[in-house]
């Protein structure tokens, strides 16, 4: 059995490669694309914490990315410690609980609007009227995007994730529109210098550390722009599969859905186990800094490596019964948002804005059905969700 994370086959349902890899290639090496991968949660576990043997720095996902294009905007994502650590400090000093925290009236309002209107006409694409828009919205609102920007601004990200299918190469149309945001959140960063504010990037300007020699470190424009761009990037894609999913998840088990309906309180447990069983994030690329051994067989130094979260967490190992979807489920971990130094710095904004966008769904379609036959996957390698998941009032 073979693992391609850009076959479509593979999108609409990679379940069944994860488990043969599992049982049967727990290290697993595919010499067309020349990678391996580990599939089993304890090695996927182990593997994340361990940044000196498993590298970010030439990338997290299996696609072809020049690191030099992010020489400008350095993003946390490619780095390791130490310099991961400057940068995920200051940028924490900023992005803080608290200030997610108060963003839930404005994503309750947001979502409160966005619900109403397909209410009005008695149903609507999941995906394109609510799950998209949501936290696309959340984020401009926390960068301080002015009205007039975002629909261009809308256009740049989603071009920036467009993919070819059967080819780890990213198509030029997607490199040129990140060109694009890049610079506009250079001129946003600037734009914002020279007005007073007390939105997310004034907070990352005046943002500061004490050095190791008694000095003091800010972030400079590139990381913040760097931090933008991952923040529009990663913030959205996550929260928007998320909910796709949950919604199609929900459909399909409607008995949970009604549950859900009568104790909203037990919703944040519930996406925990939509995140397990179906993570918007697939797997996080390394590459290998030295030769390791894993059940019998060398990955020599240079190699790249995926740790398949989306395989470690249907591992009967670590969840009992793993293929059955069970919102009363208790779990203490699950690796969807990743573990160790690169834990996602969002995922507390991901289980807010996930959490509110389901309660006030819930009010508005206590029962609905979604039209599988017109659900559309998401194609990208390390991404299980979908484009469009349309649906209608029962």
């Amino acid at each position: 059995m073979e693992l391609n994370p850009f076959s479509y086959e593979f999108h609409d349902n990679p379940y069944p490669v994860y488990a043969w890899l599992r049982e049967h290639a727990p290290l697993y090496y595919n010499p067309q694309l020349d990678f391996y991968a580990l599939s089993r949660f304890h090695d996927v576990w182990t593997a994340l914490q361990d940044w000196r043997t498993y590298s970010s720095r030439e990338g997290v996902t299996l696609e072809r990315i020049d690191t030099t294009l992010f020489e400008v905007t350095p993003m946390m994502i490619f780095m390791d410690p130490p310099k991961h650590d400057r940068l995920r400090r200051l940028v924490s000093a900023a992005f803080t609980p608290r200030r997610i925290a108060a963003l839930e009236p404005f994503v309750r309002q947001l979502a409160r609007d966005l619900v109403q209107r397909l209410a009005h006409a008695g149903g609507g694409d999941f995906v394109t009227d609510f799950a998209a828009p949501l936290p696309r919205e959340v984020i401009f609102n926390l960068l301080g995007v002015p009205a007039e920007d975002r629909v261009q601004l809308r256009e740049w990200m989603d071009r920036a994730l467009e993919r070819d299918p059967d080819t780890p190469a990213i198509p030029s149309r997607a490199i040129e529109a990140s060109m694009h945001l890049v610079r506009y959140w250079f001129q946003l960063i600037e734009a914002l210098r020279q007005r007073p504010n007390d939105g997310l990037i004034a907070a990352l300007l005046e943002a500061e550390l004490e050095t190791e020699e008694g000095g003091r470190t800010r972030l400079t424009d590139g990381e913040i722009a760097g931090f933008c761009a991952l923040l529009g990037a990663a913030g959205n894609e996550t929260v928007t599969r998320l909910l796709g999913n949950a919604a199609v998840l929900f459909h399909r088990h409607p008995e949970a859905w009604h549950f859900l309906c009568e104790h909203p309180e037990q919703i944040s447990q519930a996406i925990e186990e939509v995140l397990r069983y179906w993570p918007p994030s697939q797997y996080q690329a390394r590459t290998v800094t030295k030769s390791v051994e894993w059940y019998g067989q060398v990955v020599p130094a240079g190699a790249r490596i995926l740790l398949l979260n989306g395989a470690a967490t249907r591992d009967p190992r670590a969840f009992p019964e793993p293929d059955r979807f069970d919102i009363h489920r208790q779990i203490s971990l699950h690796l969807s948002f990743g573990y160790g130094v690169h834990f996602c710095l969002g995922a507390s904004l991901a289980r807010l804005e996930s959490r509110v966008a389901l309660e006030e769904f819930a009010q508005a379609f206590p029962r609905y059905v979604v039209d599988e036959s017109r659900c559309v996957r998401a194609h990208m390698s390390n991404v299980h969700g979908f484009d469009h998941v349309p649906f209608s009032a029962v």
